[in-house]
């Protein structure tokens, strides 16, 4: 049996790459939310966090999406 550790470790990095990129894009999708909550609690309008945090949860959802589709396919 052979064992290609290159190809091993390049599957490595970019799931780490990629799973840290999720987290990071969901927390901001969260930290946007919770921004929302505040301007709303001061009265003011929060329209774009909104919109941002909701981008965020759509970028995540379709990175998701694809990464089902590959394995799939």
């Amino acid at each position: 049996m052979h064992i290609d550790w290159a190809a091993l470790g390049s599957v490595f990095g970019v799931s780490l790459g990629v799973t840290v990129a999720l987290v990071g894009l969901f927390t901001l999708g969260v930290a946007g939310l919770s921004r929302r909550e505040r301007a709303v609690a001061r009265g003011g309008s929060a329209g774009v966090a909104l919109a941002g945090a909701y981008a965020c949860f759509v970028a995540c959802a379709a990175a998701v999406g694809y990464g089902i589709f590959l394995i799939a396919g």
